[in-house]
Parts: C-alpha cells; structure tokens; sequence
C-alpha cells in the first residue's frame, strides 16, 4: 500500500482516471493521486507496459488500429510513439553498426508506397513528394543476417548512392556484394565501396512475359539468370541473393504497411520511416532467428545477449 504524497498516511486504491490510470486516496487527509512511480516513455502519459505491448504487436504485424482495440491505446498516441521509438532505434542501429569486418553481404530493394500508389498520385496531378511509392534498400549479412543498412527513397540512382553510402559506414575491409540487376548499383556500389576493394557482382533475372490475367498480382515466370560481374574479382559461386529476397518476406509479414492487398498501408512517410526503423532494430537485437538460434546481434559479435523489447526501448 502507498503512502500519502502529502502527509505520509495510509491511502487505498480510489478507481481509475481517464486514461485508466489508478488513483489513490489518502485515508487521513483525503488526496487523490496518482502512482507517481509508474515508468513512462520519455514524458508521453502511456505507461511503460502499455508502450511495449504497443510496440510488441506492431513488430509482430498488427496494424495500428488491430493495436488500438487490442491495447485500449488511442491510435494518434501509438502513432506518436512509433514516431519517438523509430528516432532511437534508427540511431542505435548507426551508433552500434558500423565498422564491421563482412564477408558476403546482400542488397536488394523492396516496394511499398504511402498515402495511394503512383499511378493514382499521377493521375491526380499530386506533386508531394512523400506520397506515392516508396522504396526501402536493405543489405544484410549472408551468414550472420544481419541487416547492416536500410534506406526508404525512391528507386533514383540519388538514393542509391545515399543507400550504398550507409553500407559503407557499417563495413569495413574487402568483402563481396551481389545485387539484382538495379543499374544504378553499378555506379553507386563503386563510387561508395569501390576504395575498399569490394567484388561485386549482379544476378540479372530474365522473366518470360505474363500470362493473360495474371500480370496484376502474379509475377511473370523467371525462365533465367545472368551473372554479371562489375567491379573486382568476385567469385560468381558465392553469386546470390536469396538471403535478401527472404528477408523482404520478413518484412511484408513483421509490418502490416508493407503487407500487400490491404488498408493498412501508410498515410505518412514519418511513421513508414518510424515503423521501418523500429522493425529492423527489433530483427536485429531482440528476434531470435530460426537458422541462428539467436538474434543475427549475437552472431555479429555486436552484443552477448538476445535483447527484451524494454531493453531496446532503454537503449
């Protein structure tokens, strides 16, 4: 039982604020207080469990609203500490990645939009910029499966560059890169890796045309592949980019916006960028992968434990 802010005596349990927060009454001189000892997130008034279960079913692929009627946590609220959380984790991520000694590394983008798809924005005559479709680049680790770089642009050889220029902050040394056959990787990876002896090379598919009635949701056939070396010595055998093709499954069933033929997509490119952070955080340090039997953190060296989601949170 507490005691009285004010005078020290006996309270009890005095029912719930709005926000369903207990109150307390002082049995002496009659206060009515809240429990000033409930953990909060950087001052926002949703208590630190609350926040986590939030986030706990934001990365396990609920949509926010799934989460607002799960939770009791109004959806502008959760959205609000998307936004806080995706800053920290997008800065964990530089501060604690980097510099790392690789060898075969991935990259490969994949494609969402915010607020409607292109065709609807261009038939619009909508000049925003953070509207339509959105492009995330993501490279990992082949063996460890770590994602050491993410970035959500469009598919320009400007964000590319900005995407490659990440990569380069969290490796070090020579290694081999393998993309799919995006031309602008070829400048890009070279102007960015190309001073660390990087090989690279690129697995170019060759796809049949689509079948009467299957070219808007069905993919057309993939009848081949080309490898393609461009910078280096790389050694074609190790040529591969499976491993990032997986993950982008990863991340269509983790994030509810990227999952396609649904409403949930995004409305805004902050929380699509918040949500994107917090999900690669999360796959990080605090998902243990199914092939590793612990998080790709630990296989990486970068820490000697599978992380808490309240821990990642503290970080």
């Amino acid at each position: 039982m507490m005691n009285c802010e004010k005078c020290g005596g006996e309270t009890k349990k005095f029912g719930k604020d709005r926000k369903g927060q207990q109150r307390y009454r002082c049995l002496s001189c009659k206060v009515t207080f809240i429990d000033p000892d409930i953990k909060r997130v950087d001052g926002m008034l949703v208590p630190e469990d609350k926040a986590l279960l939030c986030l706990q079913l934001l990365v396990e692929g609920n949509s926010v609203r799934s989460t607002e009627r799960i939770t009791g946590v109004h959806r502008d609220t959760i959205l609000d500490l998307l936004v806080n959380v995706g800053e920290k984790c997008e800065k964990l991520m530089e501060d604690r990645i980097k510099g790392l000694a690789v060898k075969d590394v991935q990259a490969d983008e994949i494609w969402g939009f915010i607020g409607m798809k292109q065709k609807a924005k261009n038939f619009r005559g909508i000049e925003d910029d953070s509207i339509g479709d959105a492009w995330t680049f993501v490279a990992i680790e082949r063996h460890t499966k770590l994602v050491l770089a993410w970035h959500l642009g469009q598919r320009t050889r400007t964000d590319t560059v900005a995407f490659t220029e990440k990569i380069a902050h969290a490796t070090k040394g020579s290694f081999q890169i393998s993309t799919d056959g995006f031309q602008a990787y070829k400048d890009a990876i070279v102007y960015s890796l190309g001073g660390q002896y990087v090989d690279f090379a690129q697995l170019v598919k060759v796809y049949a045309s689509s079948r009467e009635g299957e070219q808007r949701y069905s993919p057309a056939e993939c009848t081949g592949a080309l490898k393609v070396a461009v910078h280096g010595n790389p050694d074609m055998d190790r040529l591969c980019t499976s491993h990032i093709e997986r993950q982008n499954l990863t991340i269509r069933m983790g994030m509810r916006r990227m999952t396609r033929l649904t409403n949930g997509f995004s409305k805004k490119w902050a929380n699509h960028h918040a949500h994107l952070a917090l999900h690669f955080a999360h796959y990080n340090f605090v998902r243990v992968h199914s092939t590793l039997r612990m998080t790709p953190a630990m296989e990486a060296g970068i820490t000697d434990h599978i992380w808490s989601l309240k821990e990642l949170l503290a970080a």
